[in-house]
């Protein structure tokens, strides 16, 4: 049996791989807060957006923290097509589970659809990756570990829906994505103490791209993405902000015609009275 090191690069990779779950699961809940503040169009894009930024945070935290990932006596590769459904999976489960809460009448119901579904979700992703390995010798997993695994998955993603139900001031929503970033980092390294490796030590070429060639690229790309997204959510204009911008604008017309000679019109006050 392979001895299994979790972090060959000491703190590093699971220190980023939390940040990155942290960034995903803020950004998820902050446009997930935009989204019940609107209506229409504007909420689905919300909802997506929300989808994209967990599905995209949990998938980047899984694949940063393999970068960690090494097994004595063999060398690892992963299949591309496989990593690549593990994350098309992962914002698609999370997206079903997102829009059930945002178009939800019941919210007890449609809270405890959203968290199984994501978390299950999350799960199917984490173990589509671990299939996606190639090596020599053959992987095995511990049944209670993985079972315990998709419980914290379940439980962390019906938190991270609550809160995204009942939390909405910027500071609660940060610490609830440390507590979820914490979470998912937790289900993820639960998953990996449920994994074995019986080495089979063979010369021949593995399948497959390395971690360097396909994996840390795209974890790159994707944690750019988080971050260029998290930026323009936070400069992007609430729901109530628009509207004391708008109240502003009519407020400012108004003064601008009481204090206007008679006979005169500002083009702004034109427009206030026309409507």
């Amino acid at each position: 049996m392979g001895h299994l090191d979790h972090a060959t690069f000491g703190w590093l990779t699971p220190a980023l791989s939390y940040a990155m779950a942290c960034v995903g699961a803020a950004l998820g809940l902050r446009c997930t807060v935009r989204a019940l503040d609107a209506t229409g169009r504007s909420r689905r894009n919300w909802l997506l957006t929300a989808a994209s930024a967990i599905g995209t945070g949990i998938w980047t935290m899984h694949f940063v923290a393999m970068l960690g990932f090494g097994v004595t006596g063999t060398d690892i590769r992963y299949d591309v097509p496989l990593t690549i459904l593990s994350l098309v999976v992962a914002m698609a489960v999370v997206g079903v589970g997102v829009f059930a809460v945002g178009y939800g009448r019941d919210r007890v119901r449609s809270l405890l659809i959203g968290g199984l579904t994501t978390g299950v979700g999350v799960a199917s992703m984490h173990y589509m990756g671990m299939a996606a390995l190639r090596l020599h010798g053959e992987v095995r997993f511990d049944p209670l570990l993985v079972g315990l695994s998709v419980v914290i998955a379940v439980v962390a993603a019906t938190a991270a829906l609550w809160a995204a139900l009942n939390i909405h001031a910027p500071a609660a929503v940060a610490v609830a994505s440390l507590v979820m970033g914490a979470a998912v980092s937790s289900m993820h390294y639960t998953g990996m103490l449920a994994v074995g490796v019986d080495v089979a030590p063979s010369t021949a070429a593995l399948p497959g791209a390395t971690v360097m060639q396909f994996i840390f690229p795209l974890a790159v790309g994707l944690g750019s993405y988080l971050f260029i997204t998290s930026a323009f959510v936070a400069l992007s204009p609430t729901a109530k902000e628009r509207a004391a911008y708008a109240s502003a604008g009519r407020l400012t017309d108004d003064r601008a015609v009481d204090v206007a000679p008679p006979g005169f019109r500002t083009a702004g006050s034109a427009r206030t009275h026309a409507s």
